[in-house]
């Protein structure tokens, strides 16, 4: 007995002398993607890189989950994470943000490249918003072509598409610009309500939404052959066809959150970190685009984006 006695004695005095464990040590992160977007997974490459710097190991500790984007999908997939265990959750994009904070019963969660409302507040809820000014959208669209109609391409199920939508509205009406409104509410919807647009409008704004975007590159090929102007809030989406894009930057969106949730997992409470706001954001022309749609780019538009593509 005795012997047993300092076998466990000295097995006491081994582990107190490993080093200490990280702070974030058996803890688990749930990662709730709104979508399967390349923005997204960007955002989430570079989280991984802020996680793996103080210590995390993404393959144990970080639980991701892409669900389809509908309501339902998010919700199961948020449900999973909570059951897992999850100690805080990740939400990529408004609608994982909302449902994160629907379904999590009190966990923490941290927003990256979400459309936020102005103020959004929660004792749950941290991070950093995508939210940019439409209002520069449409002063772009208007000084390249007064008087014009502009169509909006949303989805009435997701929060940050309707909230870009209903402040267009408001900045339309003080501009007294006409705005024509088409609702794309699930995959099979986009090219009816793409095509219903295009046959009213001479530009067409294309709002954060993760069914639309997935098929933002048929949208712009739509938009080039009616020769219409897309305009966008997708990172790269003047690189991919549209003729200008108002881009936060996914690099940013996920080195902030991944802070954050270190933050968290040291101790720190949601209330304590609040949202914090994009310091890169990128107006990007495609002066090619413009080119192609025989528009003419007026020197004051050259002198409001940050990046000209050619």
């Amino acid at each position: 007995m005795t012997a047993l006695l300092r076998s466990i004695a000295l097995l006491l005095l081994l582990l107190m002398l490993l080093p200490s464990s990280t702070p974030a040590s058996g803890r688990v992160i749930g990662a709730l993607l709104s979508s399967d977007l390349p923005r997204y997974r960007e955002t989430h490459r570079q989280l991984i890189k802020v996680l793996a710097a103080h210590g995390i190991n993404a393959s144990s500790e970080i639980i991701v989950q892409t669900p389809n984007p509908d309501p339902q999908s998010w919700g199961n997939a948020m449900r999973k994470l909570t059951a897992y265990g999850a100690d805080l959750v990740v939400a990529y994009g408004a609608s994982a943000v909302a449902t994160a904070l629907k379904e999590g019963d009190g966990l923490p969660v941290v927003a990256v490249d979400a459309v936020l409302a102005e103020g959004a507040s929660s004792t749950d809820l941290c991070g950093i918003t995508a939210r940019v000014p439409m209002v520069t959208l449409l002063r772009v669209l208007q000084e390249i072509r007064p008087q014009q109609r502009v169509g909006v391409l949303y989805n009435s199920r997701e929060v940050g598409s309707v909230l870009q939508l209903e402040e267009l509205r408001r900045t339309a009406r003080q501009m007294d610009i006409s705005l024509l409104e088409g609702n794309a509410g699930s995959p099979a919807t986009v090219e009816s309500a793409t095509n219903a647009l295009l046959t009213k409008v001479d530009s067409l704004i294309i709002t954060d939404s993760s069914v639309v975007c997935k098929q933002f590159d048929r949208i712009v090929a739509r938009c080039h052959s009616a020769r219409v102007a897309a305009a966008t809030t997708l990172p790269d989406g003047a690189a991919r066809g549209a003729l200008v894009s108002l881009e936060v930057s996914p690099a940013e969106q996920g080195q902030v959150g991944g802070q954050m949730a270190v933050r968290l997992l040291q101790g720190a409470r949601p209330e304590q970190l609040g949202i914090s706001q994009p310091r890169k954001i990128e107006l990007v022309l495609n002066l090619k685009v413009a080119h192609e749609l025989e528009l003419t780019v007026p020197f004051q538009v050259l002198g409001m984006v940050t990046r000209v593509l050619k």
